[in-house]
């Protein structure tokens, strides 16, 4: 089990793991050992998670998130399997946190009279300085 928060943990049966060779270097070794992690979240089945955290995850997972609703995240940083299985879970524990927490909504405000009085004045004198740099003919 994954505990994101007090009232918010993912199942062990709504996360994959799959195993993976990494690419790049690591001599004979990589040529041997799956040490790359492919980890897969059902989040759009997921019973954990309310409607608008899903909403927000699937946001936040941009190409990460499949047609089927599932979130997959791949690591091959380390060369050890069980730190890759880790660093897959911390990150997807993090991406959930963010999901969480609801944006502020904007609240639109209008810009008052006396400022945009200000600005014309403003834009005039500096009119009239660059009017008298001019030489006359």
């Amino acid at each position: 089990m994954l505990r994101i928060t007090d009232q918010i943990s993912i199942e062990d049966w709504e996360i994959t793991e799959q195993f993976v060779r990494a690419s790049g270097p690591g001599g004979q070794n990589v040529n041997k050992v799956s040490s790359a992690v492919e980890l897969r979240f059902e989040a759009a089945r997921s019973p954990s998670l309310p409607e608008p955290v899903k909403r927000r995850l699937r946001q936040l997972a941009g190409r990460r998130w499949t047609k089927d609703g599932a979130l997959v995240l791949q690591v091959s940083e380390e060369r050890s399997q069980t730190r890759n299985r880790e660093i897959a879970r911390e990150r997807l524990a993090e991406l959930v946190r963010r999901a969480l927490v609801a944006p502020k909504r904007r609240i639109a405000t209008k810009v008052s009279q006396n400022q945009k009085r200000k600005r014309v004045e403003a834009k005039k004198a500096r009119a009239e300085v660059k009017e008298g740099r001019g030489w006359e003919r």
